[in-house]
């Protein structure tokens, strides 16, 4: 069964626009308390959101839509995507929902759901709550109705589940923090979890208006954090995203690490402490240099397919803990169920503090190969699978990949919102990947 409105993450898109409106934000929770129903008398649901102006609403519509459904609801205000998650399986709820966008601007709003126990659910879930949605509902009556409260101490809480993730015998004192909140979900939190710690911290990106989420600030803008390091003189830069579940960091120097190096970190980080990993997950994106490094220390090293989701899925079919994205999304799910922007930046800091050396030097048998990224825009009536089963292209990027043998790599594959194919090549040198780039993009746009 096609889903028609679940994505890769949730339902998500321009706030006023279908879906994206109150009536049938409504009709989805009470589509979702209905299959909550099937298995549990009187289910609880946890709701939380980040600092866009149109939380409000769909936050009433969410709650209007459980209690109609006889649902309970526990209101957690603005928190971050692993905040709900924690506090679902925490609390011991039915159900997480976040009111969220990630890293999108304040325009775009989304519904996403976390299990009982703190993790994403499955397409079978989500087909079950969309074949919901085509039933009409069945109001309960008054005897029957959910109750809502809120729950005053949600952020404290999660502050705390924090800080436990992060060595008892190490501290954060002598750093100069700057913490970019991305004026999103952690605007509050991350800044305490790091002054708690012992750190001196220098909030940037904290001061929500409803509109300035993401808003030249965040781990989508990291320009934003190396100025500010050094403007301020700090040790170290923290950039979260609108939900704060992505990481981005930068150092004195002004150095931005992107998630490959910081997995890569947090993977030497455990084996120098003597501790067995059997391996990592990346993905299609994963920079070739940080998977020789993984593969040069003896862990094994698989790829999934773009998106934090399917690296979850991968661990889990593996029984791994370690895996991310470029992006920053990374995930360590012996210390939390699903990615956590704080959380990862801590396992970092406790590898400078355990080491007593910067980023820099822990990860200097890495050097990233530079990636070159092409676009070709698919002409009307193109097929982008077909256009990569054409034997002329596959042809040309076997001899691509042969002529790197090792010291690159080639990837095609299509866009999933626009009409394109993207060429990416890896090399030692940026002349070859841009030269190898640049063959494929002619070979593509002959076809």
């Amino acid at each position: 069964m096609t889903r028609k409105y679940f994505g890769t993450d949730g339902i998500r898109g321009t706030v006023g626009q279908h879906p994206i409106v109150p009536d049938f934000v409504m009709m989805l929770a009470h589509a979702v308390g209905r299959v909550l129903k099937k298995t549990e008398a009187r289910p609880t649901v946890l709701i939380g959101k980040d600092t866009r102006i149109s939380g409000y609403m769909l936050e009433s519509a969410l709650e209007s839509g459980f209690n109609s459904a006889g649902v309970d609801v526990v209101l957690l205000g603005p928190l971050p995507t692993p905040g709900v998650a924690y506090l679902t399986r925490a609390l011991r709820a039915s159900l997480g929902v976040v009111i969220s966008a990630s890293h999108n601007p304040y325009q775009d709003n989304g519904i996403k759901f976390f299990s009982a126990a703190g993790t994403k659910l499955s397409d079978a879930w989500e087909q079950d709550v969309e074949a919901a949605l085509e039933i009409p509902p069945t109001w309960a009556d008054s005897s029957h109705l959910g109750k809502s409260r809120r729950l005053d101490d949600a952020a404290g809480r999660y502050i705390e589940f924090c800080k436990s993730t992060f060595a008892n015998d190490l501290t954060l004192k002598g750093l100069r923090i700057v913490v970019d909140g991305a004026h999103g979900a952690a605007y509050q939190i991350a800044p305490k979890v790091f002054h708690e710690l012992g750190a001196e911290v220098v909030p940037m990106g904290c001061a929500p208006d409803g509109f300035n989420i993401n808003d030249g600030v965040g781990a989508t803008h990291p320009q934003a954090l190396v100025q500010a390091v050094a403007q301020h003189r700090a040790d170290y830069g923290i950039a979260l995203d609108g939900d704060a579940d992505r990481l981005q960091i930068v150092d004195a120097q002004g150095r931005l690490f992107n998630g490959d190096e910081l997995l890569y970190l947090m993977l030497s980080e455990r084996l120098a402490r003597g501790e067995a990993v059997p391996g990592i997950v990346g993905t299609l994106m994963t920079n070739m240099a940080v998977e020789l490094a993984i593969r040069a220390r003896g862990v094994e090293f698989v790829r999934s397919p773009v998106g934090d989701r399917y690296v979850l899925e991968a661990l889990e079919q593996r029984g791994w803990l370690l895996g991310g994205e470029g992006s920053g999304h990374l995930l360590a799910l012996d210390k939390h169920t699903t990615g956590d922007g704080l959380i990862s930046a801590l396992q970092v800091l406790q590898a400078t503090q355990r080491s007593g050396q910067t980023l820099a030097a822990l990860l200097s048998d890495v050097t990233l190969f530079p990636q070159t990224l092409l676009n070709v825009r698919l002409k009307p009536g193109q097929d982008s699978k077909r256009l990569q089963a054409d034997t002329r292209l596959t042809q040309a990027l076997a001899s691509e990949e042969s002529a790197l043998a090792g010291t690159g790599r080639v990837l095609i594959r299509a866009s999933g919102t626009e009409p394109l194919l993207r060429v990416m090549v890896e090399a030692r040198q940026t002349t070859v990947a841009q030269a190898c780039a640049q063959r494929l993009v002619d070979v593509v746009q002959a076809l």
